[in-house]
């Protein structure tokens, strides 16, 4: 016969199980970005400020149904690193939207798996954190997956596009890093600072009349995409170790391109896919380590 299950093991792989669920749901949110853009007419700067305020709404809904009036006061208390957070992820914003009109999803998407090894660059440029070998390692073969997926998009035409994207990953790098050197900063309001803050730089070139369906798009875009995503991953990736949670959001990186190849026949050519892949695999093995030294 076996034997019973302790109560707090049963709670704890439940526990697992519910984070698991909910982080793979906010990678399943995150990945429709591409297809979204490429289903909606809207141009780049339409497309962010209706994201942005759709975004803003439902995070303000989330703070006011999570804290009540108490939440408000997380604003006051943003300071100079919160408000370098909130500067840094409307960067990252800014320029994902844009570099996903620029250049292909692959692409995006792959700058934004790198953004965890510019965050460890930068950390230890800055706060003097080690970089292990195996770190390095990874670094290195980024570098070398993304050279190779540059090369493709020399002759394409799509080269600032690489570039906005590199953008994207070094301010999402830098937003890590200040929420790493300040960990009492109220992110939930710092996101919703940065939708403001976007949803304003880009109000004086945006269309305010968008027509129906793409309205619905970028309701979506900003409520289900990134608002339910972020909350999501927030409540999730607390019920579960952080390498484990890096390992379940990969989903978006395979999806993202998936999705508009399959929907758009969206191809980001072989070069791209083979860059792409030597990234993916850095990724991967480098998160796989740290939840191996987690369990330990």
């Amino acid at each position: 016969m076996n034997e019973p299950t302790r109560p707090g093991a049963a709670v704890s792989r439940a526990q697992y199980r519910r984070g698991a669920l909910l982080v793979a749901g906010a990678a399943l949110a995150w990945s429709s970005a591409g297809l979204i853009t490429r289903a909606a007419s809207t141009d780049s700067w339409t497309t962010l400020f209706w994201r942005s305020v759709w975004a803003c709404a439902s995070v303000l809904v989330y703070i006011i149904l999570r804290d009540g009036r108490a939440g408000f006061a997380a604003f006051a208390n943003l300071g100079r690193v919160g408000w370098g957070v909130a500067i840094s992820f409307a960067t990252s914003m800014f320029t994902f939207i844009t570099a996903l009109h620029l250049t292909t999803v692959a692409n995006v998407i792959i700058f934004q798996a790198v953004a965890p090894f510019i965050a460890a660059l930068l950390a230890w440029a800055w706060l003097g954190e080690r970089v292990t070998g195996r770190g390095l390692a990874a670094i290195l073969a980024s570098v070398l997956g993304i050279l190779i997926m540059v090369s493709d998009s020399v002759g394409k035409g799509r080269l600032f596009g690489d570039f906005l994207s590199f953008i994207m990953g070094t301010s999402f790098a830098l937003m890590v890093v200040l929420a790493r050197r300040r960990r009492d900063v109220p992110m939930t309001a710092a996101a919703c600072v940065a939708t403001v803050l976007t949803g304003l730089a880009t109000l004086p070139f945006a269309s305010l009349e968008v027509a129906p369906f793409d309205m619905l798009l970028l309701a979506f875009f900003g409520i289900g995409q990134m608002g339910l995503g972020m909350v999501m991953f927030t409540a999730g990736v607390r019920l579960m170790p952080a390498a484990d949670a890096g390992l379940v959001t990969l989903l978006e990186v395979v999806l993202s391109p998936f999705w508009v190849w399959l929907v758009f026949g969206e191809d980001p050519g072989e070069r791209a896919l083979i860059g792409g892949g030597v990234v993916l695999l850095a990724v991967f093995a480098n998160t796989l380590f740290e939840r191996q030294a987690e369990a330990h």
